[in-house]
């Protein structure tokens, strides 16, 4: 089995979970346990990326009112190349979304050699970077525009950015929560809990009002503190006791 394969379960348990577990290659890359939407950045071209970094300007500078016109303009770009690339409006929106998530990474993880240490550092860098994408200005204004979308016929916007944000960010950090736990380093019985524990711990309600317009902005300084009060907090829930 593959490692694109894997899909750890959040209802494993005992000595059944453990099992599953090591199916886990023992080395997790950054790129792993993405499914094949998420890693679509890299099928892009330098051009193209280019072009998705002017859509996700103009979502902030025009409040999200994107026009295959005004991209062209603003990438200095044919619309016709962009028809070709991307096929239309809402395929260049949907080509944004794996784009912008993939800023949110896990380190690589080395499941042999895996200390306390090595996993708190990973799980730090993982919140700092999440916590730095969802109070960009970028995350908010394509949030605001997937909500509007949301439950529309005619497009599926909203379900793009559910799969790439919460869901994707689930499937990159459940097996190295797993693999910690195998390590000896944190104990649960359901990785799904476990993750959404995490989750709370790091976003909050920041994401909630942000979206609903409170000037919240964080530097670099303050995100490192937040990450890491909030992995102290889920160490202190779901730490391994000695």
């Amino acid at each position: 089995m593959s490692k694109a394969q894997i899909n750890v379960e959040a209802s494993e348990i005992g000595e059944a979970s453990k099992a599953r577990a090591n199916e886990v290659s023992k080395v997790i890359e950054p790129s792993e346990f993405v499914e094949a939407s998420e890693a679509s950045e890299a099928k892009f071209s330098k051009r193209q990326q280019e072009v998705l970094s002017a859509v996700l300007d103009l979502m902030v500078r025009d409040d999200g009112a994107l026009t295959m016109e005004r991209v062209a303009k603003s990438a200095s770009c044919s619309k016709e190349t962009l028809y070709k690339w991307f096929g239309d409006r809402q395929g260049l929106l949907t080509a944004t979304v794996p784009w912008q998530a993939s800023k949110v990474r896990i380190s690589s993880i080395d499941g042999d050699t895996l200390d306390e240490a090595t996993l708190i550092g990973a799980l730090e860098r993982f919140a700092q970077d999440w916590l730095t994408v969802l109070t960009g200005d970028i995350s908010i204004a394509l949030n605001r525009m997937a909500i509007s979308h949301a439950g529309s016929a005619s497009s599926d916007l909203g379900t793009i950015v559910l799969q790439n944000g919460p869901f994707a960010m689930r499937r990159r950090l459940l097996p190295v929560l797993v693999m910690g736990r195998d390590a000896g380093h944190l104990a649960f019985d359901n990785g799904e809990e476990a993750f959404s524990c995490f989750f709370g711990l790091v976003v909050r309600d920041i994401q909630i009002r942000v979206l609903l317009g409170e000037e919240i902005s964080l530097n670099e300084a303050q995100i490192t503190r937040e990450a890491g009060i909030a992995t102290q907090q889920f160490f202190s829930l779901y730490g391994k006791k000695t």
